[in-house]
């Protein structure tokens, strides 16, 4: 990999779109002089130029476009809407949105957000099936006109403060193979479906569509295709009322950029062709991507600040943990990985736990871990940080995270 910094990019996409990135973010980062060949030098350069030590990100806008790229690729007829939840960081949404990706939020601050980069609000949609008033409100005022529900009570609270609002009835699908199921708290049963649909048709109101999720990394990709089955149960419900045609299927979020994504690719093409072929050209498919695009596209960068050998193990403090940056890794911990960053690493592995700043006993980042032994004021790396971290980030005991530097570069694979 060759990292560029900020502007060089070697036409791998215009460096004009990226100056405008620059442009639009560049007073909420860090910006440095430095060029090198490799991440880690990248990161060095960073560390040892700092006043003072403190962690912080570094946001591969390359890794992103090629993300994109392989979206197209594997979902060619699926709108990403990204998930503004996942990771809000300013310069990768103007980024998605320069590239053409649409977004997914889910409360008035969100779509603020998206909306404060220029972006029409006929590219969002408001994907939350529970909504307080005041930001229903909002979303009328912006002109945020496509929302999901999956209650009478929702359909009641659209009717009454944004009645033009195009609704995607959420329902519940098979998502127990998946790392977190979404279905004990969102989503309507397919039993509930045609109540729900004569509710909001008798309402006045537009049901355009459907939408599911079928959970957070999901294992199999055949549940797409039962959740499509699924989807096309309701489309048909909704004729057989004479309510107007739907067009559009949310296939929601959960991807993760692995080798199961080609097959979830292959599935969901397949299974559109099998159980829609004659909407082939009326059907509007989109989806709800968050993790896929930013987890991998952000490195975290810490720094030791407290060490204590106890037995046969050594504990280490680092800047950032449970409470901070590493909320979501507290508990999954299938994608985060993490290396020191030594100028000599020739000591041996030792049994060693990794604790995060706080006074809370939990705030535990890594435990029995093998690494070489460390002192305070060493650098350890983490990989794969872009999803749910500083986005699910606290201020407990003032340590505050959301404020956190983001340096920027653009990686290129040579």
């Amino acid at each position: 990999m060759a990292f560029h910094l900020l502007t060089e990019t070697n036409g791998r996409i215009p460096s004009s779109l990226i100056s405008d990135v620059i442009s639009r973010v560049k007073c909420q980062y860090q910006v440095v002089t430095h060029q090198t060949d490799s991440m880690n030098n990248f990161i060095r350069s960073i560390s040892d130029n700092q006043q003072e030590a403190e962690p912080f990100y570094v946001l591969d806008l390359g890794v992103a476009v090629r993300l994109l790229d392989k979206w197209n690729q594997y979902l060619p007829t699926v709108k990403p809407f990204y998930a503004v939840k996942c990771n809000p960081d300013p310069a990768l949404l103007f980024l998605l949105a320069s590239l053409g990706t649409n977004f997914d939020c889910a409360s008035r601050a969100e779509i603020e957000i998206v909306l404060g980069l220029g972006v029409n609000p006929n590219r969002i949609i408001y994907a939350n099936p529970c909504k307080m008033v005041s930001h229903i409100k909002y979303a009328a005022s912006v002109g945020v006109n496509l929302t999901t529900f999956d209650s009478k009570d929702e359909i009641d609270k659209i009717k009454k403060w944004h009645p033009k609002c195009e609704l995607l009835v959420r329902i519940k699908v098979d998502d127990e193979s998946s790392w977190r199921s979404m279905g004990n708290k969102f989503g309507a049963s397919l039993d509930e479906v045609v109540p729900l649909l004569q509710h909001a048709y008798q309402a006045g109101l537009k049901v355009t569509g459907v939408s599911f999720h079928v959970g957070t990394k999901a294992s199999e990709a055949k549940v797409y295709r039962d959740a499509i089955s699924a989807a096309r149960y309701v489309f048909d419900a909704a004729s057989e009322l004479e309510m107007p045609e739907m067009h559009i299927l949310n296939i929601g979020g959960g991807f993760k950029d692995s080798p199961l994504f080609d097959e979830i690719g292959r599935t969901v093409n397949d299974s559109v062709q099998e159980y829609f072929p004659n909407q082939s050209s009326s059907l509007k498919v989109i989806a709800e991507p968050g993790r896929f695009f930013a987890e991998t596209a952000f490195t975290m960068v810490t720094n030791v600040i407290g060490k204590r050998a106890r037995g046969r193990q050594i504990e280490y403090w680092i800047d950032d943990g449970t409470l901070g940056s590493f909320n979501l890794g507290a508990y999954d911990h299938s994608s985060m990985m993490f290396k020191p960053l030594l100028r000599n690493e020739d000591g041996e592995a030792q049994l060693s736990t990794i604790f995060g700043p706080t006074c809370n006993s939990l705030d535990i980042v890594a435990s029995e871990c093998k690494l070489p032994e460390l002192k305070v004021g060493d650098v350890i790396v983490f990989y794969n940080m872009g999803a749910y971290t500083t986005s699910a980030a606290s201020k407990f005991n003032g340590f505050n995270r959301f404020e956190m530097p983001t340096y920027l570069v653009y990686s290129t694979p040579d």
